[in-house]
């Protein structure tokens, strides 16, 4: 009889409470006073931009699920309506610790460094003379209050965006009457006063509400702040006019139901009652909070120029297989990948002088006669889809596949789709129901001996900007079985053909998910056997079931696993009788962690893979990923040291429980810092700069 199964809240932790688990991880950051000062403040706006992001598609989601009736369990066994209370209380608790961490222990850190964060009540004369100039001249002309009485319904406001409630009293009749002033975006959240002396910028307003009553009498204010629903849903219908659909969407989001409502604990119960009336929100959805709201704007006090606040500058440098910047002779990128295939590890090894040479070069090569180009994201003034234009117009033949369902990057990508066509650009939006997220670059080139193609397959997107900040691996290969594969991906994504057989890819959501699974299953008739087998896995999120389930099934077997995530992990990791053969571990720094690695060690010849998806349903099933295998024995070498190092006990990091909490292990018995993962790579990364090997 077979042994009976662990139930589902035993088996699988809830995909919404393991993200905010995760950005507890990085509360915990703002809260280490190891961590540079102004790296904590950083952590601290990170926390509120992440958590604004997950209300606004994941908390948005459970409460669509529960107004259309749906009461189908997640796999975790919690219903939507219990998920959803659980979320609020998790939030309510993370927000007020924040709150805490900001005013009791990075405030007053700050202000030892001579950096303050002054309210309107601590400015002096001086200072109040210059903000009151600065107001009149530039913030006034900006603002419009808006009324609301029986002419005048309550306005909309918009997502994320700060207010002042005002309650003003008309002196001629003694009514009372509620107007709502909007914060502009378009102004520094804290607005310098002096040097490294700032003000939030509604406390400036609500300084000169009487400029903008005139003749009524100003009772009170507070401020506010509203998260909307803004995941965006475009019907298969009308992929056909893709472009129109998403403008049409993005409209919409504007006008999403409101899922938070943030108030200043002062708030009066009156104007807190009218604002939960008016929003539609609940009382577990409002959160009251000592001010000021909205430490995103902290990035802003993250940037100052404080060199010594901050983590230790580091540039990256050229792959030691790429041609040298500094060398004399002009760099040629197709006969350093032509000498065998090129693995960058961003940020160690530089974007610009490995991925953005390549096609830049590729660009302006004469011999080049076309370039094939996945862009997800990029940045606004990107020198990737400015290579494109280039390469379109001075006659190559250029196709670009543009992705304009990237979530929150949607209006961007229009921008860049639109310029792209009007350069000669073919520019496809990919398959009905699907998102293309691989990152894909083909380069067919015109030599002596024939026609050559040279592919780049990376874990991040072609956006110079986060490659200086998100860790990633990308493959420059002049291999002819990984050219001739991007090329028939390329081909189905633009046209019309069937699913081929990939040689060095496992393409979603054909290929990879059976591909990864028969691997999987391929470890546990190795450990059977006698042979080596191990799994090891880096990932961003681990959600799929089917996938839990089979590393379950190797670890009952006996085969270890190794898991390191960033983010969500439905996993129960080191369980009894369940997983006692797996590890999960979570690292977070000053780089964020983006890369995806799948190795499995095969009986003595290892696999490694690395590619766009991580293990999700949206990913294995509803999007175009990649994962291309690496075939040269120095690339197998240090993505083996990358997991040894990672897991070592002497680097820090944080370690899942089998009760499903993550508990941080930063220092070793006698209280010192463990080893920092992301330093000790910029270490060895200088040292190879110096010759060493």
């Amino acid at each position: 009889m077979a042994p009976e199964q662990p139930a589902a809240e035993e088996r699988y932790l809830d995909r919404e409470l393991s993200w905010l688990a995760f950005n507890t991880r990085v509360l915990e950051l703002a809260e280490d006073p190891d961590v540079p000062l102004l790296e904590r403040t950083r952590f601290l706006s990170i926390f509120s931009s992440n958590l604004d992001e997950f209300y606004m598609v994941r908390v948005a989601g459970l409460k669509r699920r529960i107004a259309a009736g749906v009461a189908v369990p997640a796999v975790s066994g919690l219903l939507p309506r219990g998920l959803l209370e659980r979320t609020l209380e998790r939030t309510r608790e993370l927000m007020l610790r924040q709150s805490g961490c900001f005013r009791e222990d990075v405030l007053p850190a700050l202000v030892k460094e001579d950096i303050e964060l002054a309210r309107w009540g601590e400015l002096d004369d001086d200072e109040h003379d210059r903000v009151r100039t600065l107001f009149q001249e530039r913030i006034f002309p900006v603002l419009t209050p808006l009324a609301v009485d029986p002419a005048h319904p309550f306005p909309y406001i918009s997502g994320l965006s700060l207010n002042l409630a005002v309650m003003v009293r008309n002196p001629l009749n003694d009514t009372e009457h509620f107007a709502r002033v909007k914060v502009p975006p378009n102004f520094p959240r804290f607005l310098p006063v002096a040097e490294q002396r700032f003000v939030p910028l509604e406390d400036v307003i609500a300084a000169h509400l009487a400029l903008l009553f005139p003749g009524m009498e100003v009772q009170e204010h507070h401020t506010f702040r509203v998260t909307r629903n803004e995941d965006l849903e475009v019907e298969e219908d009308d992929a056909e006019n893709l472009l129109t659909a998403m403008e049409r969407e993005l409209m919409r989001r504007r006008f999403g139901p409101a899922v938070r409502l943030e108030v200043e604990d002062t708030v009066d119960p009156h104007v807190l009652d009218l604002l939960q009336r008016e929003l539609g929100v609940t009382h577990q959805e409002t959160f009251s909070l000592p001010g000021p709201l909205d430490l995103t704007g902290l990035s802003g006090i993250a940037d100052l120029d404080r060199a010594e606040l901050k983590y230790r500058p580091f540039l990256p440098a050229t792959h030691r297989d790429l041609p040298d910047v500094e060398s004399a002779a002009p760099a040629d990128m197709f006969a350093a990948i032509s000498k065998g295939d090129v693995l960058v590890h961003h940020p160690y090894d530089s974007f610009s002088t490995s991925v953005q040479r390549f096609i830049e070069q590729a660009a302006a090569d004469p011999h080049v006669l076309g370039i094939k180009q996945t862009l997800y994201r990029t940045s606004g003034d990107s020198p990737i889809v400015d290579a494109l234009v280039d390469a379109a117009e001075s006659g190559k033949q250029v196709l670009a596949l543009v992705e304009i369902k990237a979530r929150f990057d949607e209006q961007a990508n229009i921008t860049w789709a639109r310029k792209l066509e009007q350069a000669g650009v073919h520019v496809v939006y990919g398959l009905v129901g699907l998102k293309t997220h691989c990152k894909l670059c083909l380069v067919v080139r015109d030599e002596a001996g024939g026609i050559r193609r040279y592919s780049h397959i990376g874990t991040g997107n072609y956006h110079p900007k986060t490659a200086r900040l998100y860790e990633d691996l990308g493959l420059l290969t002049a291999d002819a079985d990984v050219a001739e594969d991007v090329n028939h991906l390329f081909n189905s994504l633009s046209g019309y053909s069937i699913e081929p057989e990939y040689k060095r890819l496992l393409v979603a959501p054909h290929s990879l998910r059976p591909g990864l699974l028969e691997r999987i299953h391929r470890e546990v008739e190795h450990h059977r056997a006698g042979r080596p087998a191990r799994i090891r896995l880096k990932l961003n999120s681990l959600v799929d079931e089917v996938i839990v389930d089979a590393l379950y099934e190797a670890s009952e077997a006996g085969v270890p696993a190794d898991v390191w995530v960033r983010g969500i992990c439905s996993l129960r990791a080191g369980v009894s009788g369940l997983s006692d053969n797996i590890r999960v571990i979570s690292t977070l720094g000053r780089f964020l962690e983006h890369s995806r690695i799948l190795a499995f060690e095969n009986g003595g010849e290892p696999e490694y893979w690395i590619g766009s998806a991580d293990l999700m349903h949206r990913n294995l099933d509803r999007r175009v990923e990649v994962l291309v295998r690496l075939v040269r024995q120095q690339h197998l070498d240090d993505l083996s040291a990358l997991f040894d190092l990672a897991f070592d006990p002497s680097t820090a990091a944080w370690h899942l429980e089998p009760d499903g909490t993550w508990n941080r292990i930063h220092r070793d018995a006698a209280g010192a810092p463990l080893s920092d993962l992301q330093q000790e790579l910029i270490e060895r990364k200088k040292l190879r700069g110096r010759g060493h090997r």
